[in-house]
């Protein structure tokens, strides 16, 4: 039985051995054939942590845009261990972070041009706040688009970024 659990819920799409764990607590699977089973799925390759927080890294960043620290909770949630957390999060390049901010700003500035200097900074840092960028980036990242603009970006308007 627990085989079956956990080669039912691999083939819908890849799970992490906690996700495998809770699922076959959740159907009673005794505690020492569900840790042989983990076992033995993770020897052969079957759940591989490692690559799982890779995969999710990088595809929720491209897909999704969210910053490091929004993905580290993603994963931790998932019960991926912390240190695997870490490797994974650590591959994304800063860089290619701030250039991902860059894009959702860019995409979202348009649908705030009729609104006020002051909302428009809420909206767009609040957004990026949202998918787990620091009030550092979100205040450089808004702060660049609105002066691409040509719009006033007083320093006041920014208080409480940081």
């Amino acid at each position: 039985m627990a085989r079956s659990i956990c080669l039912r819920l691999l083939t819908l799409a890849p799970r992490t051995r906690a996700e495998l764990a809770q699922a076959m607590r959740k159907r009673n699977v005794p505690d020492d054939v569900a840790e042989a089973v983990l076992d033995r799925y993770t020897e052969v390759g079957l759940i591989d942590d490692e690559a799982y927080a890779e995969a999710w890294v990088s595809s929720r960043h491209a897909g999704r845009g969210l910053a490091r620290r929004a993905l580290a909770s993603e994963l931790r949630n998932r019960g991926v261990a912390e240190e695997t957390v870490r490797d994974a999060v650590d591959q994304l390049d800063p860089g290619q972070e701030l250039e991902t901010a860059r894009r959702l700003v860019a995409r979202r500035l348009a649908s705030t041009a009729g609104l006020e200097p002051a909302a428009r900074i809420r909206r767009l840092a609040g957004m990026l706040a949202r998918k787990g960028y620091s009030g550092g980036i979100a205040y450089r990242v808004v702060r660049e688009a609105l002066e691409s603009e040509g719009q006033s970006t007083e320093d006041d308007m920014f208080d409480g970024l940081d």
